[in-house]
C-alpha cells in the first residue's frame, strides 16, 4: 500500500535567502510548512560554493523580518545605509566629474536599510528555522514533481516523499521547476554584462553611505559592511560587459586591485581585496504571470533584475509580505483561487514597472560613448536639483506609497 502524503499548509520549494526568510515568516504566522532545496545552504565565507554577494534589506522590508524573528539575529551583523551617493566618472578619465547625495534623513529618522552579507543570511536563517516548530527545512532535497487539484497540490520530492500542501511556494530560482511545470512561461531580456560580487577593506571610513559609480559598462557599487578584523569594509558589485567582467576575475590580485582602484575613483583609499571574487551574469526576466492553481511565484521565479537601487531581494520581500497578508487575512482559504488572484493583481503590475525602470537605468549605466555620458551626467544633475523630485525617488525606491 502506497504510503500516504505528508500533509502541510505551504510547501516551499527553493532555500535560498527569499525562500529562508518565506519558510520563517510563515512558520511564526502559524503555518506548517516545508522547505526543500537541493543544494544546502553554505554558511561560512571560507567554505566552497559561498555567495559572496551582499545584500541590502530596504526599509519597508525589515517589516515581514521583525515578524519572523530574523531580524533579532541579523541586526549585529547590519551596517546601516544612511546615504545613497551616485558618483558620474564618465569624462575622459576615471575620475568623480558629478556627486549627488541621496540623505535618508530627507524622508525619514531611520536609514534607507541595512546591509549584510548572503552566506551570514544563510546562517542565521537555518538557525531561526530550527527554533521554529512549524517549520521542516529539508536541505539536500529537490522537488521534481507537481500536480495541481481544486482541493490542493501534490508535490513529489527527491527522496520519494510526496507532499500535499494547500498552497506552494515557488523560491527555486530563475530556472523555477515549480513554474515550469505549472506551465508558466517567463519573457528574458540578457545584457551581454555579468557581475563581479566581492568584499575589500579601505582606509577611509564609508561613513554609511553606499556609492554607485557611473563610466561605462555599467555601475561599480560600494555597499557598507561591518569592519573587518579592525578595518573599514565594503562589498562591491562591479557590473561589466560579460567578456571583461571574465578577464577582470581572472587576474592576478595586484593587477585586479590595481583595476579595481582605478575603476573606484579611489573615493575610500586603496582597496585591498579580501574575499573570493564570484561572477553573476545579468539579466531581466519576469514570469507572464505571478500564480497557477495552488502555486504562487516569489522572488527569481517571478522576477530577475539586475542589482541596481538594491531593489532585487527587496521586490522579494515585498512579494512574501504580500503574500503572507492574503493568507493571514483567510487562513480558511490559502491558495484558493480568489486569493492568488488577488496575488497577482497586486504583484504583476508593481514588479512590471519596477522592472522598466531598472532596465533603463541599467541601459544608462553601460553607455560607452563620451556625448551619451555626458547626457547621462546632466540628467542626474537635473533630477536631484529638484527637491521634490528627489524626495520622490528616494520614496519609489524603498518602495513607498
Amino acid at each position: 500500500m502506497a504510503e500516504q502524503p505528508v500533509q502541510t499548509d505551504i510547501l516551499i520549494s527553493g532555500g535560498g535567502v527569499a525562500g529562508l526568510t518565506a519558510a520563517a515568516a510563515f512558520g511564526a504566522a502559524g503555518f506548517t510548512t516545508i522547505c526543500v532545496d537541493p543544494t544546502p545552504p553554505v554558511t561560512a565565507e571560507d567554505e566552497a560554493g559561498a555567495d559572496m554577494r551582499t545584500t541590502a534589506f530596504l526599509h519597508p522590508s525589515r517589516g515581514v523580518l521583525e515578524a519572523s524573528g530574523l531580524w533579532q539575529r541579523l541586526a549585529p551583523y547590519a551596517a546601516p545605509l544612511q546615504i545613497m551617493r551616485i558618483i558620474d566618472a564618465g569624462g575622459a578619465k576615471s575620475e568623480a566629474r558629478l556627486t549627488r547625495d541621496f540623505n535618508a534623513a530627507d524622508i525619514s529618522d531611520e536609514p534607507f536599510g541595512w546591509n549584510l552579507q548572503n552566506w551570514l543570511l544563510r546562517r542565521e536563517m537555518v538557525a531561526r528555522l530550527a527554533e521554529l516548530p512549524l517549520v521542516d527545512f529539508r536541505p539536500g532535497v529537490a522537488t521534481t514533481g507537481l500536480m495541481t487539484r481544486d482541493a490542493g497540490a501534490e508535490v513529489t520530492l527527491s527522496d520519494g516523499t510526496r507532499v500535499h500542501a494547500r498552497l506552494v511556494v515557488a523560491a527555486d530560482g530563475r530556472n523555477s521547476f515549480i513554474r515550469e511545470a505549472a506551465g508558466i512561461s517567463v519573457k528574458t531580456t540578457r545584457y551581454g554584462q555579468k557581475a563581479l560580487a566581492f568584499a575589500v577593506t579601505h582606509p577611509l571610513p564609508h561613513n554609511n553611505v553606499s556609492t554607485e559609480i557611473h563610466r561605462s559598462g555599467g555601475p561599480f557599487t560600494l555597499v557598507p559592511l561591518p569592519d573587518r578584523d579592525g578595518k573599514h569594509s565594503s562589498a562591491i558589485v562591479w557590473m561589466e560587459r560579460g567578456a571583461e567582467a571574465e578577464r577582470l576575475a581572472a587576474l592576478p590580485v595586484a593587477e585586479f586591485e590595481a583595476a579595481m582602484n582605478e575603476r573606484s575613483t579611489g573615493v575610500l583609499g586603496p582597496l585591498t581585496l579580501v574575499t573570493p571574487r564570484s561572477v553573476w551574469p545579468m539579466m531581466t526576466q519576469i514570469a507572464e504571470r505571478f500564480t497557477a492553481q495552488r502555486v504562487a511565484l516569489i522572488a527569481e521565479a517571478a522576477h530577475v533584475i539586475p542589482p541596481i537601487g538594491a531593489q532585487g531581494l527587496n521586490m522579494s520581500l515585498a512579494d512574501l509580505t504580500c503574500l503572507l497578508r492574503l493568507c493571514d487575512k483567510d487562513p480558511a482559504h490559502i491558495g484558493e483561487p480568489a486569493m492568488l488572484a488577488a496575488y497577482n493583481r497586486r504583484r504583476w503590475p508593481e514588479v512590471k514597472a519596477r522592472e522598466i525602470g531598472i532596465d533603463m537605468l541599467n541601459r544608462a549605466s553601460m553607455v560607452g560613448l563620451r556625448p551619451l555620458r555626458d547626457l547621462r551626467a546632466a540628467a542626474l544633475g537635473t533630477l536631484y536639483s529638484l527637491a521634490p523630485v528627489r524626495k520622490t525617488l528616494m520614496k519609489a525606491g524603498l518602495g513607498v506609497r
